[in-house]
């Protein structure tokens, strides 16, 4: 009978520690889902993290691209009046005149260094004599009639203009043609 009471007591323990096992791996695997939940919340806080790193280096860059856009921009409109008042001395020049033939010279070869420096820069002339006309490159001063040039068309350009980086620096002064009055255009 003592087997007995020892049996029943063993299998009572038994079901005791085992009771006590199943609660102890219950808590443990909450507490392994909790930590799991944490370490995925901060793997994805390590990702937001990084793309805001990555997110603001790109919008620096891009500002201090335009800075230096900018920078050259007022840079180049600095220089635009030196190299048209260079181009008007190079036009009025008497070049059949020996004495300032030498001076001539030196004008033109300053005008094309600072014409390739600023080129370098990524300044570029715009000279639209018989293109179509186009108001985000071209400011119209005069409309003409012409039998001789394509209506809409540049006939003569003032003022050379300017392109930096693909914005426009200064617009091109131009005459445009339009069509000789009782004529037909061909272009309607």
């Amino acid at each position: 009978m003592q087997n007995d009471i020892i049996d029943v007591k063993d299998e009572t323990t038994l079901d005791v520690e085992t009771d006590i096992m199943v609660s102890r791996i219950t808590k443990l695997e909450a507490a392994l889902e909790a930590s799991n939940a944490t370490i995925k919340e901060q793997q994805d806080n390590v990702l937001r993290a990084y793309a805001d790193i990555e997110n603001m280096r790109r919008r620096t860059e891009h500002e201090i691209d335009k800075a230096r856009k900018f920078a050259l921009e007022r840079f180049a409109n600095e220089l635009l009046p030196v190299i048209d008042n260079m181009e008007r001395a190079l036009e009025i020049a008497d070049r059949e005149s020996e004495i300032i033939k030498p001076m001539l010279e030196g004008v033109e070869l300053t005008l094309k260094t600072m014409r390739d420096s600023v080129a370098k820069f990524g300044l570029l002339e715009l000279n639209p004599t018989g293109e179509q006309f186009n108001p985000k490159f071209h400011q119209a001063i005069a409309i003409q009639e012409s039998a001789a040039h394509a209506p809409n068309t540049v006939m003569l350009v003032m003022q050379k203009g300017y392109v930096l980086n693909g914005r426009v620096v200064r617009p091109a002064m131009v005459m445009v043609a339009k069509a000789v009055t009782g004529t037909v255009n061909e272009q309607a």
